[in-house]
């Protein structure tokens, strides 16, 4: 049914999801993991029912294209949004075409590759977004068909009921999937009610449902701790508007969806209120019914609280067959004439230039690398966010001599431990530190700040009085254990420093503490009761 065939855009269709998979999977390859990344590896690593932050399927995703772990490179870690955005790209191309032609699928493959969220975020980093994407895609593609046929037509029903397997799949991917089941029922509410007398549609909500129920099986376990730290996130509870948080979202939501890509969205559902795009109308509605609402609502809540960008990524997706059916529309070219319109060479450029200047800020700090004061360990001039994901494998290659002193002259119990106080960098130094060295990461701080890693921690075996461990911080974000650990152990020792280099350019200190001695078992923080949440900076 979807193995519709490709004619005369067979070949670009082939050229460009080679060309965009490759190169994709270059920049997978060369380079470090972000934070949320090497998170997620986690649950992989400790796959359950699902976790606090997200259900599983990004856990399942790591584990099938990385062969459970047994290639764990970074290039295994993201092979899995690699292959899924390219597959999306494809299923892009259907949805345009179920619009009305070849042309309008080809625009909209197009404009889904330029896009910096499905190009880099959905489909480079490993991240939930990635497997939430490709069943989001599969399940629009499912409800545009039958919405074209009709309630009474032949195969609806049929299309009704996959449409409910791949939107489970979503909601086992990512919890916002929701929308599309709220987009769907508010299509067939306003326009088309005779679909809510087919049993296809109610039995298609239980499919989602029973395909959910592991997670929904998760959070009974943990009174829905993970339910509860997601409506914290997205909350109206503060009085005060914030519309410098607003512009923020706005200007994010522009920026990562491709300002031209964002303009041409616009203009489709401009164009779509104007009577101005041929083709199905009911298809279009469905499209705007699934977007709109979550634009509107995320918009609406960065009135008052903090919000990302990303999060509306998979709405700005759904316009993207609208947008390239009104750039269909209006050019006069078409099919005979030069495929990639002005606009779409713009936003082409667009993310060539993001992307390699993006890339050699990480490789080579040419724009922010104002390195640090060797003296103060303060950073000179504007965070760099692209730390983030460089010099993890120099703090590797500066701790092992030190770690293997350390053991070897018995200053630190050879069953040692790296104890962190948030999921963050702690899942960095897991992945870059840790488990090439054979040490084991634990967490220490209440489970708002730890998230998986609570659990991890107590798999792991916990705490024993006696236990020597390890504390990192440094000079970009830096924090000191003396604040936070000084009532559990004998004594924590002057840090040793360790230097990161960027283009021979000193640009960051990594502090390793050596904390000595645990004197008693710290209280557990995933089996206490006080489970409350409060708002940070959060994977997503």
């Amino acid at each position: 049914m979807l193995m519709n065939k490709v004619s005369s855009y067979r070949n670009p269709l082939w050229l460009l999801l080679a060309v965009s998979a490759l190169t994709r999977l270059l920049i997978a390859a060369f380079t470090e993991l972000g934070n949320d990344e090497v998170y997620y590896i986690n649950y992989a690593l400790y796959p359950d029912l699902s976790h606090f932050d997200h259900p599983p399927m990004v856990g399942w995703f790591i584990q099938l294209f990385s062969l459970n772990l047994l290639s764990d490179s970074e290039l295994f870690i993201r092979l899995g949004a690699v292959a899924a955005g390219t597959l999306n790209t494809w299923l892009m191309y259907l949805t345009g075409k179920e619009l009305k032609d070849e042309t309008t699928g080809w625009y909209a493959a197009l404009l889904y590759t330029v896009s910096l969220y499905t190009f880099v975020i959905s489909g480079t980093f490993m991240m939930p977004d990635g497997p939430q994407m490709l069943f989001w895609l599969l399940t629009l593609l499912f409800v545009v068909k039958a919405v074209k046929t009709g309630p009474e037509g032949a195969g609806a029903g049929r299309l009704v009921l996959l449409a409910g397997v791949s939107g489970g799949l979503a909601l086992m991917s990512k919890y916002t999937s929701v929308f599309l089941f709220t987009g769907a029922g508010l299509y067939f509410l306003m326009y088309d009610r005779r679909w809510l007398r087919k049993w296809e549609v109610y039995a298609s909500i239980l499919i989602a449902l029973a395909i959910f129920s592991p997670v929904i099986l998760w959070n009974i376990r943990y009174d829905f701790i993970s339910f509860s730290f997601h409506s914290e996130r997205v909350e109206v509870v503060k009085t005060l508007l914030r519309p410098d948080l607003f512009a923020i979202e706005l200007g994010g939501q522009i920026f990562y969806n491709n300002p031209f890509v964002f303009g041409l969205g616009v203009a489709g559902i401009v164009a779509f209120y104007r009577k101005r795009l041929p083709g199905n109308r009911d298809a279009h509605r469905l499209l705007l019914t699934t977007a709109l609402p979550v634009i509107v609502l995320f918009l609406g809540f960065s009135l008052f609280r903090r919000t990302l960008p990303h999060w509306t990524g998979p709405a700005w997706t759904t316009l993207m067959p609208l947008a390239a059916l009104y750039l269909r529309n209006e050019t006069s070219q078409g099919r005979e004439g030069n495929r990639l319109q002005p606009l779409l060479k713009g936003a082409a450029g667009f993310l060539a230039l993001v992307l390699t200047l993006a890339l050699l800020q990480i490789s080579q700090g040419w724009f922010l690398n104002k390195g640090i004061n060797p003296d103060t360990g303060k950073r000179l001039g504007i965070k760099d966010i692209t730390l983030d994901m460089y010099g993890w494998g120099q703090l590797r290659e500066g701790f092992e001599p030190v770690y293997r002193q350390d053991t070897a002259s018995g200053r630190m119990h050879k069953d040692a431990v790296i104890i962190q106080q948030r999921w963050f960098p702690a899942a960095n130094l897991d992945y870059y530190v840790a488990r090439p060295l054979g040490l084991t990461v634990l967490t220490l701080a209440e489970i708002d700040r730890t998230h998986k890693y609570a659990w991890i921690t107590q798999q792991r075996g916990g705490f024993h009085p006696g236990m020597d461990a390890y504390y990192f911080s440094s000079s970009y974000a830096f924090s000191d254990p003396n604040g936070l650990y000084k009532d559990y152990f004998i004594r924590i020792e002057q840090p040793d420093t360790i230097p990161v280099y960027r283009n021979n350019v000193l640009v960051m200190y990594h502090y390793v503490w050596r904390m000595r001695g645990l004197m008693f078992h710290p209280p557990d923080k995933l089996t206490g009761k006080n489970l409350s949440i409060r708002s940070e900076s959060y994977p997503d």
